[in-house]
């Protein structure tokens, strides 16, 4: 796939043969376009979407366990982890179930690993709101465990491995911002996206992926709209970049969730550059064009009784796992 790394970590203590433990973050992503092209035979839908990390990140600690044992605590943290921030704190297995835990079983069948792993995942990004979090979580792990466990896969390979397990996956191995294809498996990494300030805010309750995509009508007209997109961001031109970005699963959303029309709406009445869905919702956001912008679009929210508003920023470079740079995990 050509794809790169896109998570970070840091390395606490080195044993012969792997690392012993890892703690790493895995980012958020927005959608600056989402366009459903088709219905395909197979069941799936036939995607273009320029996806954006963003510095809000769930945060995994992985630890070498003896052969065979694997185990997972999930603990809400952050603005999840507050009073306001109780009702985003939602499904979110610690069982089999999981994301995470079906990646490193199926990674250490496939390596033939008799090592076990502990895992420790602390939730910042709210489930059910289309930020990928979920999908975030198990690259981290995938490429984390790569590293315990002293394996010599690549990139390229984690994501193949990944994506038999979700389509958006393999994304979240590119390193920043990307161009993907088809059912979400096919990734072309973007580079020059500038690190945009942008106001996300989730609404209490959250979305079905399968409704919300069942109630869309798909549009090919869209296609090729998300490299011009991309092409007017490197060049740092909001004004044509603006009219590009769209979400096809905006109104199915709106209609399946009255918050999210809500949301929307008082987004645009607090002066939001161009409020959108991400993904298939129920997490909504705006860029802005300098921080102090953003700031107040917050508050604005806020006072507004949003209790999950997030300002922050995209990614403007891919962060890259290979050199252990520690980043900052912003809560």
């Amino acid at each position: 796939m050509g794809i790169g790394i896109g998570n970070t970590m840091h390395q606490r203590s080195l044993q012969a043969g792997g690392l012993d433990h890892i703690v790493i973050g895995a980012p958020a992503k927005l959608n600056f376009s989402l366009a459903v092209l088709e219905r395909r035979h197979d069941g799936f839908h036939e995607l273009e979407s320029l996806m954006v990390p963003v510095s809000l990140y769930d945060r995994l600690h992985m630890r070498r366990l003896p052969a065979g044992e694997f185990s997972l605590e999930v603990v809400f943290a952050g603005r999840l982890g507050s009073a306001s921030g109780h009702s985003l704190a939602r499904d979110v297995p610690d069982d089999d179930s999981n994301l995470v835990l079906r990646a490193i079983r199926l990674l250490a069948e496939r390596a033939n690993v008799d090592v076990g792993l502990s895992i420790r995942l602390e939730k910042h990004i709210p489930s059910g709101a289309g930020l990928g979090g979920g999908s975030s979580d198990a690259a981290s792990a995938l490429f984390a465990a790569s590293k315990i466990w002293n394996l010599d896969w690549t990139k390229d390979q984690l994501a193949e491995l990944s994506a038999e397990l979700g389509s958006d996956i393999p994304w979240f191995f590119a390193g920043g911002a990307g161009l993907v294809h088809g059912r979400g498996e096919h990734v072309t990494p973007i580079d020059g996206i500038p690190a945009l300030d942008v106001v996300i805010a989730c609404p209490s309750e959250g979305l079905s992926t399968a409704k919300v995509y069942a109630a869309c009508e798909p549009n090919a007209q869209r296609r090729g709209e998300a490299a011009s997109l991309a092409m007017y961001l490197q060049e740092n031109s909001i004004r044509h970049a603006l009219p590009l970005m769209h979400n096809a699963l905006q109104q199915s959303a709106r209609t399946l969730a009255p918050s999210v029309d809500t949301l929307l709406c008082d987004m645009a009445k607090y002066d939001a550059l161009h409020p959108l869905l991400t993904g298939s919702g129920s997490a909504c956001f705006s860029i802005c064009r300098t921080a102090k912008e953003a700031s107040q679009l917050a508050a604005r929210l806020e006072s507004a009784g949003w209790s999950y508003v997030f300002p922050t920023r995209c990614a403007a470079r891919p962060m890259d796992m290979d050199s252990l740079e520690q980043q900052e995990f912003h809560r």
